[in-house]
């Protein structure tokens, strides 16, 4: 069996480690351990886990290195060979591991997640990964159970192992190897599909993302950034810029990433139209600061471009366009998309 690391990264949310951490430390499983990545709390966190669980190690930064600086500078501290990067508002099955732990029997299987499903609405898959994350070919993300704003009650029609694009950092299971081998999480990202773009350079390097349903977990979400926000806005937009400039082949970059752009300025116009101009501002925003960025991004790029095994894209990235499929076809379900994109 393999062993676990669990990385749970918290800021000031002792509430809710008080709540989720409990289920986590009941795991029934011969071979985990659990570590608070601490971004410089000062809302007693540390102390109370000290009291009630004092096998826990605890990791202090000396700041807020946000989802992605945290997680980064807890790995060292981690002892087992798969790191399960855990946010501080999941709450867990109690076989939750043995699920992950039959994924990695294959050793092409790179990353895993397990089913996500809402904490509150329970019997409904969670916004954030659902049954496994996908993007379309213009680097927008969706789920098997959920499309933009649209979740699907979970009534078994995913509960089939499946290859997947990307793995949700809600409940992101890696092997510890290739997590430090491909560099970890990209700071610069900040907040944001950090997930995606690690889960696309391991696909880059010839290894598989999976999703397994015999592992289930329930996600709060939405405590980092709420939907909507001009802030959020910003992130998604930026990063999705920044991930498809990194990591797309050579052979499509240029002409799906106008597209992309061109895409983001509709959005913008759209925005502004509806009457929401600090929405139009953050895709703005997102767009010079890429440009700002281009030449950093551009070396990253270099560097792993050095580092694929295929002048293709990922099997899993899906030929379409999900903006059209939905908003123009009506379509809201992913099981519903034709049989075709479906990914194998």
């Amino acid at each position: 069996m393999k062993g676990f690391s669990i990385v749970i990264v918290t800021w000031n949310a002792l509430e809710h480690l008080k709540k989720y951490l409990p289920s986590v430390a009941q795991t029934e499983y011969p071979d985990f351990e659990i570590i608070i990545a601490d971004n410089a709390s000062i809302d007693g966190s540390k102390k109370w886990i000290r009291k009630n669980f004092p096998d826990i190690k605890i990791a202090t930064f000396d700041d807020n290195y946000g989802y992605c600086g945290g997680n980064n500078r807890a790995v060292p501290f981690a002892e087992k060979e798969i790191l399960v990067f855990l946010n501080n508002d999941v709450r867990v099955s109690s076989d939750w591991l043995h699920g992950l732990n039959a994924a990695f029997n294959n050793s092409e299987v790179a990353a895993a997640q397990p089913k996500l499903r809402a904490d509150l609405q329970p019997d409904y898959f969670e916004y954030a990964g659902a049954a496994g994350g996908f993007i379309d070919q213009y680097g927008y993300p969706f789920c098997r159970g959920r499309i933009f704003e649209e979740v699907e009650l979970d009534e078994g029609q995913y509960d089939d192992k499946a290859k997947i694009f990307w793995a949700s950092g809600a409940a992101l299971a890696v092997r510890k190897d290739l997590f430090l081998e491909s560099g970890g999480f990209d700071e610069d990202f900040e907040f944001h599909m950090e997930e995606i773009d690690l889960c696309w350079r391991l696909q880059n390097q010839g290894h598989s993302i999976v999703y397994t349903p015999s592992s289930l977990v329930y996600h709060l979400g939405g405590g980092s950034l709420p939907m909507g926000s001009p802030r959020k806005v910003y992130y998604n937009f930026r990063n999705s810029l920044f991930m498809l400039w990194k990591n797309y082949s050579s052979v499509n970059l240029r002409k799906r990433f106008i597209i992309r752009v061109l895409l983001d300025i509709v959005a913008a116009w759209k925005a502004l139209l509806s009457g929401k101009p600090k929405e139009w501002t953050a895709i703005a925003k997102a767009h010079i600061h890429f440009l700002l960025k281009m030449g950093k991004i551009n070396r990253k790029r270099k560097e792993l471009q050095q580092k694929r095994v295929s002048h293709n894209d990922p099997e899993t990235m899906m030929r379409l366009s999900i903006i059209w499929k939905h908003f123009a076809k009506g379509l809201s379900r992913f099981q519903d998309l034709p049989k075709k994109y479906l990914a194998k």
